[in-house]
């Protein structure tokens, strides 16, 4: 052993019992985050990168809570989140269910999401914007902002605009009051992307980003079935595939708008049943039984002016 070794300290191996430590599993199931996570898995159709990014979300806040029993911590995480995608793809549910996690695992101090637009937060006249933007972010307080459509609180084709001091009470308090609020920005990806290019400070508060994928037709047939179940209703053969050929041709058409858009599809067919059920009954002069009433036919949904169109040309 040379004399510059001997001088080294020697240390004692440690005993991995005496390395503080703390049960993440346990932790887990305490804060019953997985009843939401599960529930989110089954309420919500597709959606997988979606899910897969929650469950993220969800796994990095839990280890730092466990950091945190161990004196570790890196410091408040910042919590604020953008969700893009087309409309109808689950953003403001799965907002609703994100708060959820936030409150469980202790981020938010109150199950509470405040969903808003451009007309919540700005006025229309000088000294009116800031109190609407102060009066929204303190309903907001302790739990989470969801601002829907965010791209309309900036407009610089119109210099009268006051939806920059909207913007500008915002970042101050999504800096200075992160550890209270968090603060989901929603829209179209490409205007949402816009909107950062021109608001580099919202980018930089940003530590999530989730896009929300539209569905496919498979998708869209079990989310209406799903609807349509709920409200006692059902396809038969026929129906079923009368409506994926409505959600081939609906797809291919402007303002498509994924569930949004089944549902309001639904909602015609539904009008429609009851008046041909209706008009059958006043003609027959006789009653109907449920399996007529809870029924929507082919002829229910192929009544649509959609099919007026021509079918869409194979891809």
């Amino acid at each position: 052993m040379t004399s510059a070794t001997a001088d080294l300290p020697v240390h004692e191996p440690v005993e991995k019992s005496d390395i503080p430590s703390v049960d993440l599993v346990a932790l887990f199931r305490e804060s019953t985050v997985g009843d939401v996570l599960a529930e989110l898995d089954h309420d919500l159709v597709g959606l997988t990168p979606v899910k897969t990014r929650i469950r993220e979300i969800a796994a990095q806040l839990l280890v730092e809570r466990a950091r945190e029993t161990l004196g570790i911590a890196s410091g408040a995480p910042t919590l604020h989140m953008c969700f893009s995608g087309n409309p109808g793809t689950g953003k403001t549910t799965v907002a609703l269910r994100m708060a959820d996690v936030l409150f469980r695992l202790g981020y938010i101090r109150r199950k509470h999401l405040v969903s808003v637009t451009r007309d919540d937060l700005v006025g229309q006249y000088i000294g009116h914007t800031a109190p609407k933007t102060r009066d929204v972010l303190k309903r907001a307080m302790g739990g989470v902002l969801f601002i829907d459509e965010a791209y309309y609180l900036y407009r610089p084709e119109n210099e009268r605009d006051y939806g920059q001091e909207a913007i500008e009470i915002l970042l101050q308090v999504m800096e200075n009051q992160r550890s209270d609020l968090v603060v989901i920005l929603a829209g179209y990806e490409s205007r949402m992307e816009t909107f950062f290019q021109s608001n580099p400070g919202f980018r930089s508060r940003i530590a999530h980003h989730v896009t929300f994928p539209d569905y496919d037709v498979a998708e869209l047939i079990e989310i209406a079935e799903g609807m349509l179940a709920r409200m006692h209703y059902r396809l038969d053969a026929e129906a079923r595939a009368a409506f994926e050929e409505y959600l081939a041709r609906r797809i291919r058409q402007p303002n498509f708008a994924n569930a949004r858009s089944v549902r309001n599809a639904l909602d015609r067919a539904r009008l429609r049943q009851a008046s041909r059920i209706f008009a059958d009954a006043m003609q027959g002069g006789g009653s109907s039984d449920t399996a007529a009433l809870t029924l929507l036919s082919a002829t229910d949904i192929r009544a649509s002016r959609v099919f007026d169109t021509p079918p869409p040309r194979p891809v």
